[in-house]
């Protein structure tokens, strides 16, 4: 293999070698327990509550909101369930979207089998949340209303601040899963109207295994994990240092050079969509056009399998995927594409592309030819393409 090209940034990323220079120390001579009392714990500490400051900065957040969990998944569990149970005297029911990743609607049906009622909202072809549906799913026992701020598999980015309002008027708390869009879109938790925001380090060049939740003053929420007192009381087990600090540089850094980032990711973003468009028949973008992530690129080719399609780019070093890493090993099509109106077999036929800040126009030339070649070749394999372009040519 002459080359790699990694384009599955939104199931991990690489750490950022700045990020792991400040991480190093922490693990071979700052490696004390934040929690002890002895002064040599005092530099971990003081990295711990600088790496809450950075990290609450990011968000127009004050220091004290922010909980370190170890990733994504965790921070939703706790958002959910921990209000759930908070002010279950209060009602039972939540509000959230199909398109919503497990971590999540794998979390709501757990709280069905224990009483809850959870409404799951329809998004349109585009996957775009309403706030209008969600007004109207609203009832006097809704405790929680749950809406992820960007889609992990097609990008698209709701109107989390309208969603936001909506919840706030009508005196519910309001969560949303920023895991794909914390650090890659600014984000306002007040001008947003957000109540519990969940992170993962390793989505934008932090390191895997750490994460936080977001939870604003004043919110009444239990512990999810028991233990020790550590996270002021809230979150058990021992502080993740090097992990809690990487997370905090990498935000820092991702906030700093955030226009930059964007500008440059959405030209080579918009390069893809528009030669994959232009010269592979029969593809259909999936998500939002403009208003998705700066890094998404997601298509369904028609006739293809996307797991074929995922090895043959392999081979030639070109790393994607078919939707979540989460569901890799499902052989059931993406529940995502599904919800936004896709029959099975197109959505079969997905590709997830993910770009980074290194990510150039001569990687997108390569990868759509490249891609070229592959469907075509497929397709060729394909009784029902042939029958289809026979009937097309037959209609012409």
């Amino acid at each position: 293999m002459s080359q790699l090209i990694y384009l599955d940034n939104a199931a991990t990323t690489a750490v950022r070698p700045e990020v792991f220079e400040k991480m190093k120390p922490f693990f071979i001579e700052n490696y004390s327990n934040p929690s002890a009392v002895y002064s040599f714990a005092g530099d971990t500490k003081e990295a711990v509550e600088k790496a809450r400051e950075q990290i609450a900065a990011v968000l127009g957040a004050k220091a004290k909101e922010i909980y370190f969990t170890a990733g994504g998944s965790e921070s939703d569990n706790w958002a959910i369930k921990g209000i759930a149970e908070a002010l279950q005297e209060k009602g039972k029911h939540i509000i959230t979207s199909k398109i919503e990743h497990h971590a999540v609607l794998h979390t709501c049906e757990y709280l069905e089998k224990h009483g809850y009622e959870v409404t799951y909202l329809d998004v349109d072809a585009d996957g775009v949340v309403s706030p209008e549906a969600v007004e109207k799913a609203i009832r006097p026992d809704t405790i929680l209303i749950s809406i992820m701020t960007a889609n992990n598999e097609i990008g698209t980015i709701e109107p989390i601040a309208q969603i936001g309002a909506v919840a706030k008027k009508h005196g519910i708390l309001f969560h949303t899963d920023a895991v794909q869009a914390f650090a890659h879109i600014p984000m306002n938790v007040d001008e947003m109207n957000i109540d519990l925001l969940s992170a993962s380090g390793h989505k934008f060049n932090g390191p895997k295994g750490v994460g936080f939740l977001y939870i604003r003053s004043g919110i009444k929420i239990g512990p999810f994990v028991h233990g020790g007192a550590q996270e002021r009381g809230r979150r058990a087990g021992t502080t993740n240092v090097p992990g809690v600090v990487g997370m905090a540089e990498a935000a820092r850094l991702a906030q700093e050079e955030m226009d930059k980032r964007i500008e440059k990711e959405t030209a080579v973003r918009d390069y893809f969509i528009e030669q994959i468009e232009k010269r592979v028949p029969y593809a259909k973008l999936n998500g939002h056009r403009t208003n998705r992530l700066p890094n998404n690129v997601n298509f369904c080719f028609r006739f293809i399998e996307g797991e074929s399609l995922l090895i043959l780019l392999d081979q030639k070093g070109i790393c994607g995927s078919s939707g979540s890493a989460c569901t890799s090993g499902s052989l059931d099509p993406s529940h995502v594409l599904l919800a936004i109106g896709l029959p099975h077999e197109i959505a079969h036929g997905s590709l997830r592309l993910t770009l980074s800040e290194a990510t150039t126009k001569d990687d997108a030339e390569f990868v759509v030819s490249e891609l070229e070649k592959i469907v075509e070749r497929l397709r060729s394999m394909s009784p029902l393409y042939e029958d289809f372009v026979k009937e097309e040519k037959k209609n012409a």
